[in-house]
């Protein structure tokens, strides 16, 4: 009982400190956007590791003025805070736990890629192996022709978590670098081709 209690209490609160406090990081920072400075108006798929996510909302703003995505979250308590935070930022979510039903995820997100949203997706998630890109974001693309922008985010003074994926939380008044790709198609490739291709491009600004 108490811990439903403890859980209703989180649910009610963290995410809007937790959006505040998103905000309030990005604003103490200086940002630098290393990025095309146009993307297509097609259906995208924006991807990320697991441990950059907490600043990705920002770069998303950075090209859509009028969020219209959905991101694909473990629908586990820790994913529930994380649906219910992002939508401060406008941002919808795709529930799903890519363990233990990946086909229905994956249906999930081809058809919401078809329904004109763009996907945000972090490809070591939600457990890891961390850097490793699973297979799901690449049948994703080649299902849909979507074509994908890599996203790194790099700030220059950050706390960083001992967690499975070494969760990064920036720290105040330093910078924060986004890099992002050009957008990749994969349609026409083989999966490790493509697998070898996405992980490289995200940790071409790895320190």
């Amino acid at each position: 009982m108490l811990k439903k209690i403890s859980r209703s209490l989180a649910l009610a609160f963290v995410p809007f400190i937790g959006s505040l406090l998103i905000r309030f990081l990005y604003l103490t920072n200086k940002k630098r956007f290393h990025a095309p400075k146009e993307i297509s108006k097609e259906p995208l798929i924006f991807a990320c590791w697991h441990g950059e996510l907490l600043m990705l909302p920002y770069l998303y703003k950075h090209y859509r003025k009028k969020p219209h995505a959905k991101v694909l979250i473990s629908p586990h308590f820790d994913g529930e805070l994380i649906s219910r935070t992002i939508r401060y930022f406008g941002l919808g979510t795709l529930a799903g736990s890519s363990d233990k039903n990946p086909a229905r995820v994956l249906i999930q997100a081809i058809k919401t890629i078809k329904e004109g949203y763009d996907i945000g997706i972090t490809p070591d998630g939600p457990k890891g192996p961390r850097h490793e890109v699973a297979d799901g974001i690449i049948v994703m693309a080649q299902k849909t022709k979507a074509k994908i922008i890599l996203v790194e985010i790099k700030p220059t003074k950050y706390w960083q978590l001992n967690s499975w994926d070494k969760f990064v939380i920036p720290k105040p008044f330093g910078i924060l670098n986004y890099y992002a790709s050009s957008e990749i198609d994969v349609s026409g490739m083989e999966l490790e081709d493509a697998r070898t291709l996405l992980q490289k491009g995200l940790l071409e600004h790895e320190s």
